[in-house]
């Protein structure tokens, strides 16, 4: 029973680490990735520094930066808590281990006294012939067979135990270590917060300062959205007036096989032919998933909410909804994933390219997915064209510079209605 006790709480313990070891993983990876969207940001503002006008870019980045960093301040306590879960646990099994190892010392020991009592071949065959009958000969023969079996058996299990509790106490050691350097790292990451928010109040001073140059550049960059915007409702508009007349075309063609039926009924039953039925005009999500292909492309994008690939490699530094920068503010219509310059923007989902613009020098992209639109802006250059077929993640260009920083807006809409980018993308 102690052996059946002392197998299974080993292998609870190898269950438990290995559940640990996967969230373990999953956290370094998240620290690794929030790092690198980190030392981007950091180069874009460096390459930005230079220049003595601030723009929204800039201040954008550096409140994205601390957001991450904070995150990655958060990321690391999960896993210190990971880790003080398994020390506390390997402590535990440790605790058990020598318990268990003392107990089976005991046992071998009294083992020994009495083997060392019996040791002499005489004494072992007076045992024997002692017996009152054969039947119980035979018995203590084998009594004594299992004896030594088990005697040898129970020197393995205590050489088995002391090499799991030496290999435990060394994971044990190798833990309290990595969460020492955790700790360190916690603390150097609070530091550099610290200098980030310095360079926060900095920058903010520096806007006031600006503060009538800045409010002009926000007021320029809402005109060019308001011009984007209508190019993009323009375009979005003649494909439902396309959707309606193709489906104009189909109800009329089917009203007048209907009512050639019905004439031809009515004539052979030598009654009026009857008054033709009112079609119901359809909403614009029905005219854009009138056909198998677009309701499957449509059915396709709902069904992937929240897992939608992100359109380039970077961080957002600007959301969806309105925002108030000082005396400032805009709405944003959909999110500002800020990268590198050149990088590729990528389709999110299979779609079709509904239309390329060239607007104030930057290229806008827009594919439909049924009744769904993405659109990417501030290309510097487009490898699709109008009617073209797009896979997920598919290349449509790359990447622009907006003033000191490579920036692409990404929107979302449903119709005509614009949605909330980060609701639909994977976190």
């Amino acid at each position: 029973m102690k052996l059946h006790k002392l197998v299974f709480i080993l292998f609870l313990s190898v269950c438990a680490l290995s559940a640990n070891a996967q969230t373990e993983s999953q956290l370094r990876r998240k620290k690794e990735a929030i790092q690198r969207e980190i030392e981007q940001l950091q180069k874009n503002l460096n390459k930005a520094a230079s220049g003595k006008k601030l723009t929204l870019q800039q201040i954008n980045a550096i409140n994205a930066q601390i957001r991450l960093r904070q995150d990655k301040i958060g990321t690391i306590n999960s896993e210190i808590k990971n880790l003080d879960g398994q020390i506390s646990q390997n402590t535990n099994t440790v605790h058990t281990l020598q318990g268990q190892l003392g107990d089976l010392k005991k046992e071998y020991a009294a083992m020994i006294r009495f083997a060392q009592r019996n040791r002499n071949a005489y004494d072992k065959m007076m045992f024997i012939f002692a017996a009152r009958d054969f039947n119980q000969a035979y018995k203590r023969i084998k009594y004594l067979q299992q004896f030594s079996q088990y005697r040898k058996k129970q020197a393995g299990y205590i050489e088995n135990t002391q090499q799991e509790l030496n290999g435990k106490i060394k994971i044990l050691d190798r833990t309290l270590k990595e969460k020492s350097n955790l700790l360190k790292e916690q603390e150097r990451e609070k530091e550099k917060l610290g200098k980030d928010k310095s360079e926060q109040a900095v920058t903010l001073k520096k806007l006031s300062k600006q503060e009538s140059q800045f409010k002009q550049d926000i007021a320029t960059r809402k005109k060019q959205q308001v011009q984007i915007d209508k190019a993009i409702r323009a375009a979005i508009q003649r494909a439902i007036e396309e959707a309606r007349r193709k489906a104009a075309e189909e109800a009329r063609r089917k009203a007048a096989e209907e009512a050639r039926i019905a004439a031809a009924n009515a004539k052979a039953a030598n009654k009026p032919a009857p008054a033709a039925t009112p079609v119901r005009e359809k909403t614009t999500n029905e005219l854009l998933t009138n056909d198998a292909g677009s309701a499957k492309l449509a059915a396709g994008f709902e069904n992937n909410r929240g897992r939608l690939p992100y359109p380039v490699a970077g961080t957002i530094t600007e959301h969806f909804g309105v925002h108030k920068v000082d005396q400032a503010s805009m709405n944003n219509e959909g999110v500002n994933i800020t990268a590198s310059e050149g990088a590729a923007v990528r389709a999110v989902f299979d779609g079709e390219v509904l239309a390329v613009s060239s607007i104030y020098g930057k290229y806008v992209v827009i594919i439909m997915h049924g009744n769904y639109f993405t659109i990417y802006q501030n290309l510097r250059s487009a490898s699709v064209s109008k009617g073209d077929k797009v896979s997920t993640r598919q290349t449509i260009g790359v990447l622009a510079n907006t003033g000191d920083v490579a920036e692409l807006h990404f929107e979302i809409m449903r119709g005509q209605t614009k949605l909330n980018p980060e609701a639909w993308i994977s976190k």
